[in-house]
C-alpha cells in the first residue's frame, strides 16, 4: 500500500488545472479556502464548493493546507478568544464535509523565507535559494530593523555590509519585495503589496518585542489545549508544519525546528490528533537534523508528508536541489515512512493513507513559459512526483 499521492492546488487562480493534475496520477488534492480572511470561520457551503469541484475532477480533498493560525492567536491579543472559537468551528465544518487532515504552522509574521527565487542550477533549471549573508543584508541595511546587527555574528555583518553596498536600488527593492510580499502573498501573507509594505512589516515584527521562544511556546501550548479536544471530537488530525528555514530570523523565535521541539509539541496534548507535517525540505536546511531518525521517532504522529531536497552551501545557506538529490537521504526517509505505514495497518489504525505531496520543484522546460507561485512549477514538481513514486515502488518491493 503506497502513500496517498497528493498535489497542492491553489484554487481558481492556479495555472495548473484539476484535469491536468488528474492526468499526473494524483489521488488527493491539498488546498485551502484562500479567499476567507485569516481568523474567520470557514463556512460549510464554501468548503463544499471546493470539495465538490475536486470530486467532479475525479479526486478528493485530502488535506487542508493551511487553516491559518492568526497573529492574534500567536500573540494572545484581544481577538484571540474569538479566533480560537472560529478555528474550532472551522474544524467542525471541515469534518462535516469529510476533510480530516489539517496542516498549520506557528511561525510568527513570516511564513517562509528565500533570498533568490530564480537560483540558476548547473543544468539550466531554476530553484529557490536562501543565503544567510544576503538575508542579513536585507535585515540590517534594507529593512533596517532596530537592533538587527546584534542578531548576527560580526563576520556575517561584515559580509552583509559589503553585499548591501554592492546592490543597486532596484536590487535592494527586489530582495525586500520577494522576502516580504512575493513568497507570502499566495499563502495568507501578513503584509500586502502596498507602497509602505516595509514599514507595515516592521510594525508586525515590533509586536513580538519581548516574546522569546519560551513565551511563544506558552502560546502554542494554549492553542493546542484549546483546539485539540475539538479536533479529537470531530475526528480531525492536526499537523504542525516545521519552521522554514528551521532557525531564528528577524529576531523572531522559531519553535518547530528540531526533534526536541517536536517532542515538546507532542507532549502538550498527548493524543494522535496532535501531529506533525513531516517536511523534509524545511527540516533538512538544518544540518543537525537527522531526517531518517526523525521520521522513525515521529512516525506514529506524522499525518502529512512533504518530500523535497536541499543542498547545503554553508552555515544556514542552502538551495532547493530537487527531490532525490541533495543533503537528504530520501531513500532512508521514505523507507521509514513506508515502514510506519505498515505498522499502522498491522495495528488496525484508520489513518494509514499518510498523504504525501512533492514539495516545490525545479523550474524547467515549459515551466519557463508558464506562470506559477514561487516553488510550484508544473513540470519540475511532476518530475519530483515521478521520482518519489518510483523510489517508493522500489522500496515497497524490497519490503
Amino acid at each position: 500500500m503506497a502513500l496517498e499521492k497528493t498535489w497542492r492546488w491553489f484554487g481558481e487562480n492556479d495555472t495548473v488545472t484539476l484535469p491536468e493534475i488528474r492526468q499526473i496520477g494524483v489521488e488527493g488534492i491539498v488546498t485551502a479556502l484562500h479567499h476567507i480572511p485569516t481568523g474567520e470561520i470557514w463556512p460549510v457551503e464554501e468548503i463544499e464548493k471546493v470539495r465538490d469541484r475536486i470530486a467532479a475532477a475525479g479526486m478528493r480533498w485530502s488535506v487542508v493546507e493551511s487553516l491559518p493560525v492568526s497573529e492574534a492567536i500567536k500573540l494572545r491579543t484581544a481577538d484571540c478568544a474569538r479566533h480560537i472559537e472560529n478555528y474550532r468551528q472551522s474544524l467542525r465544518n471541515l469534518a462535516a464535509c469529510g476533510i480530516r487532515t489539517v496542516c498549520y504552522n506557528f511561525m510568527p509574521v513570516l511564513d517562509w523565507a528565500r533570498t533568490d527565487l530564480h537560483y540558476a542550477n548547473v543544468r539550466g533549471t531554476e530553484s529557490m535559494h536562501f543565503d544567510y549573508d544576503r538575508f542579513a543584508a536585507f535585515d540590517i541595511h534594507i529593512l533596517r530593523r532596530p537592533g538587527a546587527a546584534g542578531d548576527y555574528p560580526s563576520e556575517v555583518c561584515e559580509r552583509a555590509a559589503a553585499l548591501a553596498a554592492g546592490m543597486s536600488a532596484a536590487e535592494r527593492e527586489e530582495l525586500a519585495h520577494n522576502i516580504i510580499v512575493v513568497t507570502q502573498g499566495f499563502i495568507n501573507g501578513t503584509v500586502g503589496d502596498s507602497e509602505d509594505y516595509k514599514q507595515v512589516f516592521l510594525r508586525y515584527l515590533a509586536r513580538y518585542d519581548g516574546i522569546g521562544p519560551d513565551r511563544l511556546r506558552e502560546h502554542l501550548a494554549a492553542f493546542l489545549k484549546e483546539v485539540c479536544p475539538t479536533a479529537r471530537e470531530a475526528g480531525v488530525n492536526l499537523c504542525i508544519h516545521p519552521d522554514d528555514p528551521p532557525f531564528p530570523l528577524l529576531g523572531l523565535p522559531r519553535i518547530a525546528s528540531t526533534i526536541e521541539d517536536f517532542r515538546w509539541i507532542l507532549r502538550q496534548y498527548d493524543d494522535p490528533v496532535n501531529g506533525v507535517t513531516f517536511c523534509a525540505g524545511s527540516l533538512s536546511a538544518r544540518p543537525d537534523n537527522d531526517l531518517p531518525a526523525m521520521a522513525r521517532e515521529l512516525g506514529p504522529r506524522i499525518h502529512f508528508v512533504h518530500l523535497r531536497n536541499t543542498q547545503q552551501l554553508g552555515p544556514k545557506s542552502f538551495f532547493e536541489s530537487g527531490h532525490l538529490t541533495g543533503s537528504v537521504d530520501m531513500y532512508a526517509v521514505l523507507k521509514a515512512l513506508l515502514e510506519e505505514q505498515r505498522r499502522r495497518i498491522a495495528e488496525g489504525r484508520r489513518d494509514t493513507a499518510m498523504p504525501f505531496r512533492p514539495d516545490h520543484g525545479l523550474r524547467m522546460l515549459d515551466d519557463f513559459g508558464r506562470s506559477s507561485n514561487p516553488g510550484y512549477p508544473l513540470v519540475g514538481r511532476m518530475k519530483g512526483f515521478a521520482e518519489i513514486c518510483g523510489l517508493e515502488m522500489g522500496i515497497e518491493r524490497s519490503l
